[in-house]
């Protein structure tokens, strides 16, 4: 077919190997419940989202790098979305992230993620020359405070989290000079500690103390890291086999499916699962952020470098959580955890970065 011979195989291959490990896990974790729901919705929610990636694909996106009205309609859509959360969501988890539509929720936050990352490649695009200045860099945060500050206030720091990074890379790859960055990375580290002190939920500060003391509260906060440390320590060289998990079938890992995925994974394959999701993760970031920097295209190029930090972001976080390396905050494993609305958002990306390549 026409359309197979425009896909980008390097990219999508390591993608396709991440969402099978996702499967092979979230099927595995549901074994010893007899409860097979989330890994038939997963595998329809894989089905609907490698669609979107073909359907993207066929389209000439060219029209985004001067099309401003529809690029900021996209944008304030999914800040009304978001906005939305706090009056119709449902509290679940002590978070107003979903919207529940019958058996089928809807989490705006990673496709709202996509559309900052066209909004700031098409904003810079056309701004290399202005960028040594501050004021194109003040304009720009304040696109990304927007969705940050709603998605903090859910609360879901860990989501915020990764549209502070999106900007971050962005910003970075623009031509921002070095005195620019520092400036920024001192603003960034002032307002961590404003944050602690006036903003973070006490459960929030909870996870951070747990985390810098591993024994604060063994069997409440602490618990979760600890079992994730133990699947992780005893996986061995080829891991105790897939549903054969102690840690995972037996309920003491937590959110196997989507926190924890990554210490489910480890422990059922060991050694050798490891070395195939690191060599997915690893092949997948090197093609997208190689596009990066072999794109002519200054909008091409810097959607590359958002989408790279975006995905670079949520990975390294969601690993070094189950390493207790970092806090719990909640970050999913982009591509394998468990979750509708985050493999559909990167399938969509994956989708525009193979078309904006195949174009120019």
């Amino acid at each position: 077919m026409k359309i197979l011979k425009s896909v980008d195989w390097q990219l999508l291959c390591p993608a396709l190997v991440l969402t099978a490990i996702g499967l092979l896990s979230i099927y595995s974790s549901s074994v010893s419940r007899g409860n097979f729901l989330d890994f038939k919705k997963q595998f329809v929610y894989f089905a609907v989202s490698l669609l979107f990636f073909f359907l993207i694909l066929r389209i000439d996106l060219r029209f985004l790098k001067i099309n401003s009205y529809f690029v900021l309609a996209v944008y304030l859509i999914f800040l009304v979305l978001l906005v939305g959360l706090f009056f119709i969501a449902p509290l679940t988890r002590g978070i107003r992230g979903w919207y529940k539509l019958g058996p089928v929720s809807f989490d705006p936050e990673p496709l709202a993620a996509v559309s900052l990352i066209i909004l700031l490649s098409k904003y810079f695009s056309f701004r290399h020359t202005e960028i040594k200045s501050a004021k194109p860099i003040l304009a720009s945060a304040v696109y990304a405070l927007a969705p940050f500050l709603l998605i903090f206030f859910q609360p879901d720091f860990g989501s915020a989290v990764c549209f502070g990074a999106i900007w971050f890379g962005i910003i970075i790859f623009s031509g921002t000079r070095l005195k620019q960055l520092l400036i920024i990375f001192l603003i960034l580290v002032l307002l961590a500690g404003f944050s602690w002190q006036f903003l973070l939920k006490d459960y929030q500060k909870v996870r951070v103390l747990s985390f810098l003391n591993p024994d604060f509260d063994p069997k409440g906060a602490s618990w979760s890291v600890n079992q994730s440390r133990i699947a992780i320590g005893s996986a061995g060289f080829w891991g105790k086999g897939l549903t054969k998990g102690p840690q995972t079938q037996y309920g003491f890992l937590t959110e196997p499916k989507t926190d924890f995925i990554f210490s489910a994974w480890i422990e059922e394959t060991g050694f050798l699962g490891a070395l195939a999701l690191f060599g997915a993760l690893f092949f997948l970031f090197r093609q997208i952020i190689g596009l990066a920097f072999l794109q002519k295209s200054n909008f091409s190029r810097l959607f590359a470098a958002g989408f790279a930090f975006f995905f670079l972001t949520q990975a390294t976080i969601n690993i070094a959580m189950c390493l207790g390396l970092l806090p719990v905050i909640g970050i999913p494993l982009p591509l394998v955890s468990y979750g509708g609305n985050q493999l559909l958002a990167f399938y969509i990306g994956l989708g525009i970065l193979n078309s904006l390549e195949l174009r120019g």
